[in-house]
């Protein structure tokens, strides 16, 4: 799994040409777009591929799904859907599933596992995020275990978790000193990206904010838009 970096900073996957890896290139800017619940597998692809072709910068692969098979037609769906859109997909809490269907990696809850075992089972090129809530020292941690980027929140209230702690975004701002990408998490509308943004954001993660939106592929636009020239 190889990933090459345009003259803009972006990635651009590169499976069958053996180029760098994507680790070698951070840090990824702008929305990182997180699945919906969706048990109806062709209407996920419908509402995931417009919002595909807007440049988001990462997708995430999100399912509470006790169904196996649903969860892996799903994922392998969405990587294929991925791939012509040079879009890495990331599995959430799921390492025997992003090695199944060869993702470009897996991001880890506090119940998950942890980086360095996710890197033995997926390999020296995937790409490993941590949730780290409202913690420096989970971060601190996920470091010293060879997270690739880390993630804060909830930063507002969010539908998606709601009784998840509210963050400070002066958290962004210490997490800086770990040298890592920075996503901010939770409640987040094109309103307040700004404000996070300039807190150390790297990354926007939206669920509800894109799904929910009548027209998910304007919302990913109204965020990209939000967040700025990430170059």
């Amino acid at each position: 799994m190889g990933f090459a970096c345009d003259t803009k900073g972006d990635f651009r996957t590169s499976r069958y040409r053996g180029e760098a890896s994507m680790r070698s290139h951070w840090p990824v800017r702008g929305l990182y777009a997180i699945t919906p619940e969706e048990p109806d597998t062709r209407r996920l692809f419908r509402v995931v591929g417009p919002v595909l072709d807007q440049g988001i910068a990462l997708l995430q692969y999100r399912s509470k799904s006790t169904d196996p098979n649903l969860r892996l037609e799903q994922a392998l769906g969405l990587k294929l859907m991925c791939l012509p859109h040079d879009v890495p997909l990331i599995i959430n809490d799921d390492i025997a599933l992003a090695r199944e269907i060869q993702a470009d990696g897996v991001h880890l809850g506090k119940d998950d596992g942890n980086p360095g075992a996710a890197r033995d089972e997926l390999g020296r090129d995937a790409l490993i995020g941590v949730s780290c809530y409202a913690s420096i020292e989970r971060a601190q941690v996920a470091k010293s275990q060879g997270a690739d980027y880390l993630a804060f929140g909830a930063f507002f209230s969010s539908p998606t978790k709601p009784q998840a702690a509210v963050a400070d975004p002066r958290l962004l701002h210490d997490a800086k000193r770990f040298g890592l990408p920075l996503a901010a998490i939770g409640g987040i509308q094109p309103h307040n990206v700004s404000t996070l943004r300039d807190a150390g954001a790297d990354l926007i993660a939206v669920v509800s904010g894109l799904w929910d939106a009548r027209d998910p592929a304007q919302a990913a636009r109204t965020y990209i838009a939000a967040f700025g020239d990430p170059y």
